[in-house]
């Protein structure tokens, strides 16, 4: 008989609120919100891990506690980076997941007990990349380096057996996110199937599908949240897994439209 595995993918966009202010109070909102999509993991990307940007807030164990309802989850963060994104000046490529350093990346959490954890670092392109700044900036562009990129795994133990799920954020240089999403590919297949990949990999529509191989569980466009035109963010499966049914969902005031898969998973793999 197979069991059903609910799922999200959420930009958390740090847990900024519509003036861009980040605190302890937005993230709080942010993870309440993030609550609602009753889910059974979670990935997350742009999450701040004790930066004082964003009131040096530990955001991975601030969510964990808020999507806990009677029954503590599993969390794990993963840094990309330590210290604040944007400029080379206030950020280096993260080795390792220490948990007193600020830092940025990725972080993933279940309602299920995980039996192993592993993470991927990914480096950056060497190129400098335009980001778009909003209607009255001084400049339209604002160009930035490429930041190294992290993936995150847990083995779940899900009722129907082991699956494996994945979050990542890949990079909005869709020349590096293509070879990064291969790579995450390569490094997954080590991993026990079924398999589940949540991200923002910065590839619209069906390219991200198209490169991994792996089933979309939804095409709809997620970016930007308050008129979504393109999908860059995704739910892709591999393995003995169909879908069931698959929405977007505004999460907070983030950027990014949330993806949420109610998936069906053979048990035992068959």
């Amino acid at each position: 008989m197979p069991d059903v595995l609910r799922v999200a993918t959420a930009n958390a966009a740090g847990g900024r609120d519509r003036t861009g202010a980040a605190g302890a109070a937005q993230w709080e909102g942010w993870a309440a919100a993030a609550a609602t999509l009753d889910v059974d993991v979670l990935g997350v990307q742009e999450v701040d891990h004790l930066l004082p940007r964003s009131g040096a807030v530990d955001q991975t164990t601030a969510l964990a506690a808020a999507l806990a309802v009677g029954e503590p989850w599993e969390s794990r963060f993963a840094a990309a980076v330590h210290g604040t994104p944007g400029s080379a000046a206030t950020f280096r490529a993260a080795l390792a997941s220490p948990a007193d350093e600020p830092s940025y990346g990725v972080a993933l959490l279940s309602r299920h007990p995980v039996r192993r954890w592993a993470e991927l670092r990914l480096p950056p392109s060497r190129a400098r990349l335009p980001v778009l700044l909003p209607p009255g900036a001084d400049r339209g562009v604002l160009w930035v380096p490429d930041e190294p990129r992290v993936a995150l795994a847990a083995v779940v133990a899900a009722p129907a057996g082991d699956v494996t799920v994945v979050t990542t954020h890949l990079s909005f240089g869709p020349w590096r996110a293509v070879p990064q999403l291969w790579e995450v590919m390569r490094w997954a297949r080590d991993l026990p199937a079924p398999r589940v990949l949540l991200g923002d990999l910065n590839l619209p529509g069906r390219l991200a599908a198209g490169v991994s191989g792996w089933t979309p569980a939804l095409r709809a466009p997620t970016y930007p949240a308050s008129a979504p035109r393109v999908q860059l963010d995704h739910v892709l499966v591999d393995g003995p897994t169909s879908v069931r049914s698959a929405t977007t969902r505004t999460v907070g005031h983030s950027d990014h439209l949330a993806l949420r898969a109610e998936l069906v998973v053979a048990r035992g793999g068959a």
